[in-house]
């Protein structure tokens, strides 16, 4: 176990608007904001589609990351995550899972790692700034070279 106490900044409400990537969404506002670590410790939205990470094959190392996606569309969203940051390549490094109702299917629900969305209609967010300790997300060669949240240099 890792842990770290969070002194916390700013907290922002921020929406995306229609047709907008959301992860395009996301960092254009962290970057507009100067954030570079936080929390998102809620947010709802629609999406008129989204990949996510899952499969229906047989898992030949169910220990393993799982590394495929499943598309789905015209769905309602649930979602919280971490936002990181990579010095090296002053990217923003978000980590989100989101539970996606697909309408037409009786909101039959997929949960998992968002890869990817585009906004339908709305995204209604919260962002809460970290502003220590610092917040990465290297690899670990030891566990399938999964990127792990580290607090601190």
């Amino acid at each position: 176990m890792r842990a770290h106490e969070l002194t916390t900044g700013r907290a922002f409400g921020v929406t995306f608007d229609h047709g907008e990537d959301f992860f395009t969404a996301l960092t254009d506002f962290c970057r507009a904001h100067g954030i570079r670590h936080g929390y998102i410790p809620m947010f709802l939205a629609g999406f008129a589609e989204a990949e996510i990470v899952g499969t229906c094959d047989k898992l030949p190392d169910p220990h393993a990351p799982v590394w495929s996606k499943v598309h789905v569309a015209n769905a309602e969203a649930l979602g919280v995550g971490t936002l990181a940051y990579d010095p090296d390549t002053d990217q923003i490094l978000p980590h989100i899972h989101v539970s996606l109702g697909r309408k037409e299917l009786s909101a039959t629900a997929h949960t998992s790692h968002l890869l990817s969305a585009r906004v339908q209609f709305l995204t209604e967010m919260i962002v809460v700034e970290v502003t220590n300790p610092t917040m990465t997300r290297p690899r670990n060669p030891h566990l399938y070279d999964v990127p792990l949240l580290t607090f601190g240099t």
